[in-house]
């Protein structure tokens, strides 16, 4: 967790980029990866070196060996003048970087053709040069905290995207695949990606449960297929990447993909899928993909995608995908389609209520988190509800956090789901007989099983309450002869 004195001195430095002119959140977050990601290489270069010391074996290096080369590296050239350092960056590191891992079918190598290196002047570079350093020799101590440090960039993206996409807060990630529960031999896809975030949440989950029991055949899963994410804007494919990178996952599959395209055509390809795609987006409707149609004949992208998922994994795969409450209890006859497919043929297990506060401040939409076993042959028996009221964060603008978090009772009741045979609608979570569901018109909200108990209230008789308003009137009025006196009057 960051403290707040790391938070100040990250603002430091996004205000040393602003005062330079730099005024977009999103281009600054991108310029930001680019030096903390020449940074992180010079560290990698510098534990090749130590590792080649003490075995005495020759290491592959990422910078060459040469004097041209060796000054590119970050522990080289920050001590140099600044103008010298700006010319560096500029004429030799960025350009290097841009090439980096060789081939251009490497997912960094193809995102960085067009990235462009924006910092104006030689004196911002410096501070935040200075301030990076700081930070890593200081304050970052772990790959975790590192983690943090991005989440944290990444939280000033406070606006949606045209269609609706936003960035899913790390607690609500960190569920959902606690929830999935991913293991080292899992293939992991998030089909519209955004900065990675469910990606990135996943490695860190895979490797602090399975670090010390890993194969090298499932850490080289680990670093090159395990992962696959699809997006159709560019800065956020190279952010995607970056961030990958800087979470050890060395050469990570990221495409530029329209997911819900006829340009899609992946299928039965993966073991989990993790997501939370567009919501209120529109397509073509001659762009889809026509098994897309199949499954539901909309050009709702929230639809289009749950379909799509279904699609894209395995059978037994599984999905935890976060969709906007209109996809539980739309009545349009797509809804109905996509409910009764993922009742009918497939296994939807739960459906997760969220508190309309979690987007803020992107939005205060009303969203729910559905997850669903691909097998093609049914298997819904019950479906689990669960009503979350708090995620351990202020459901205002400000998300501070606060001492109210159902997260880990979500997640401990769905790990145990014949504890809740016994629970109530009235209750906070409980399960519902796929019978019912179909009974409702395969309406998926909660609130349409959920029963509210009411506590009978005893007011007083209108007779008792005037009496109360005409004494309140009367020491009224004794309070303001009161104060007339005082007042000479």
């Amino acid at each position: 967790m960051l403290t707040g004195e790391i938070r100040n001195k990250v603002d430091k430095i996004w205000t040393d980029i602003w005062a330079g002119g730099i005024s977009n959140p999103l281009t600054v977050i991108e310029q930001l990866t680019y030096l903390m990601f020449i940074r992180s290489l010079d560290e990698k270069e510098l534990e090749r070196e130590r590792l080649e010391v003490l075995t005495g074996e020759a290491v592959e290096k990422i910078f060459p060996q040469t004097e041209e080369g060796q000054v590119m590296r970050w522990s080289k050239f920050k001590t140099k003048d600044s103008r010298l350092i700006f010319d560096i960056i500029g004429t030799k590191v960025f350009p290097f970087i841009k090439t980096l891992n060789g081939e251009l079918n490497s997912a960094f190598s193809r995102y960085m053709q067009d990235a462009l290196f924006l910092i104006p002047t030689a004196q911002v570079l410096q501070k935040i040069i200075t301030g990076l350093d700081e930070l890593y020799e200081h304050d970052i101590e772990s790959l975790d905290m590192q983690g943090d440090l991005y989440e944290y960039m990444l939280s000033k993206l406070s606006t949606a995207g045209q269609n609706g996409q936003f960035r899913t807060p790390k607690q609500i990630r960190e569920l959902m695949v606690r929830m999935l529960d991913p293991t080292p031999d899992h293939t992991i896809c998030d089909p519209a990606c955004g900065t990675a975030g469910f990606l990135v949440s996943t490695a860190e989950y895979i490797r602090e449960k399975y670090e010390h029991a890993m194969t090298s055949d499932q850490w080289n899963h680990f670093a090159s297929k395990m992962f696959t994410g699809l997006d159709t804007d560019r800065t956020m494919l190279r952010l995607s990447a970056m961030n990958l990178m800087l979470h050890s996952i060395d050469q990570p599959h990221i495409d530029y993909v329209d997911s819900v395209s006829k340009q899609n055509q992946i299928a039965s390809a993966y073991d989990v899928i993790l997501a939370n795609p567009p919501f209120t987006g529109t397509v073509d409707a001659e762009s889809i993909h026509d098994n897309l149609k199949a499954v539901c004949n909309s050009k709702k992208t929230e639809l289009l995608f749950v379909a799509l998922f279904l699609r894209m994994l395995r059978k037994g795969g599984r999905c935890a995908c976060i969709v906007p409450d209109g996809v539980l209890f739309g009545t349009t006859k797509a809804h109905k389609t996509l409910h009764q497919e993922l009742v009918d043929n497939h296994m939807l297990e739960a459906v997760i209520s969220l508190p309309s506060g979690v987007f803020k401040p992107y939005a205060g939409v009303s969203t729910a988190i559905l997850i669903f076993t691909k097998t093609d042959a049914g298997g819904t028996d019950k479906v689990w509800f669960y009503d979350m009221k708090a995620d351990g964060y202020s459901l205002d603008d400000k998300r501070t956090p606060v001492k109210d978090n159902d997260i880990p009772d979500i997640v401990a009741r769905f790990h145990n789901l014949a504890g809740e045979a016994d629970r109530q609608p009235t209750e906070q979570s409980f399960l519902i007989d796929k019978d019912a569901i179909a009974a409702n018109d395969y309406d998926l909200s909660i609130n349409r099983y959920k029963e509210v108990v009411y506590e009978k209230v005893e007011y007083d008789t209108p007779a008792v309450i005037m009496d109360r308003l005409d004494k309140l009137n009367t020491d009224i009025a004794s309070k303001l002869e009161e104060v007339r006196g005082l007042l000479g009057e």
